[in-house]
């Protein structure tokens, strides 16, 4: 994988399945389970994304399966899903997306935000490239230690004469900066750099310093 910050396209699944307007209930719960996807985008013309299926609004359909609607009460919206046959009728528009080059951290707060499990990658004239889903998301923790370790030494460390001394070590995504650091005023922005590569789950600072000299070696908190 390329340095931070990584963005969408470089976790994203570029072939999309979709669906039309007009696709069926049926239709679009047999490509749900042979995709093993949660939700489809619906598009129009030549793959303009105006729409989403999820598995939430085809479960209406059963939620409020032998009910009276007149009895029940169901919000408008939930009964006309309830009721729906097709994609148009079923979709949740206009659509949740994000672009190709939007980060991995803005694509995680629109999913949280929004409580979208799958989100449609488009252009700018809202055309489809592609789907991103959570597990997407979460491959920059699967990352190798080393890549890790490598990235922090030429974007963090190496950037600052100060850090010269700096070590690091990476082991299963948790980095431990580690060394002498003789300005000490530097480590918290030290800890806010190496937080920002992609792949670290944590981080230990365990530096020494001029104030360490006469008390012995001393931790350094982020």
């Amino acid at each position: 994988m390329p340095d931070s910050p990584h963005t969408v396209s470089d976790v994203m699944t570029h072939t999309a399945v979709a669906v039309g307007r007009e696709a069926g209930y049926k239709e679009i719960v047999a490509l749900m389970e042979q995709w093993k996807v949660s939700a489809l985008p619906v598009l129009e013309g030549e793959g303009r994304v105006i729409g989403v299926v999820s598995e939430a609004d085809l479960l209406l359909k059963e939620e409020y399966r032998g009910q009276d609607p007149r009895l029940t009460d169901p919000p408008l919206l939930d009964l006309a899903k309830a009721g729906a046959v097709s994609a148009e009728e079923l979709m949740s528009s206009p659509a949740v997306t994000v672009h190709a080059n939007a980060t991995i951290a803005e694509a995680a707060r629109i999913m949280a935000r929004r409580r979208a499990k799958r989100l449609p990658v488009v252009n700018d004239t809202g055309m489809l490239e592609g789907v991103v889903s959570r597990s997407d998301l979460l491959k920059v923790f699967l990352r190798q230690d080393e890549d890790i370790a490598d990235e922090i030494r030429r974007t963090v460390l190496d950037t600052l004469p100060a850090a010269a001394q700096v070590t690091v070590d990476v082991t299963d995504g948790v980095v431990t900066l580690g060394g002498d650091l003789r300005d000490r005023a530097l480590v918290p922005l030290l800890a806010r750099a190496t937080r920002a590569v992609e792949g670290t789950i944590d981080i230990r600072v365990n530096l020494t310093g001029p104030m360490d000299a006469a008390n012995g070696p001393a931790a350094a908190s982020p």
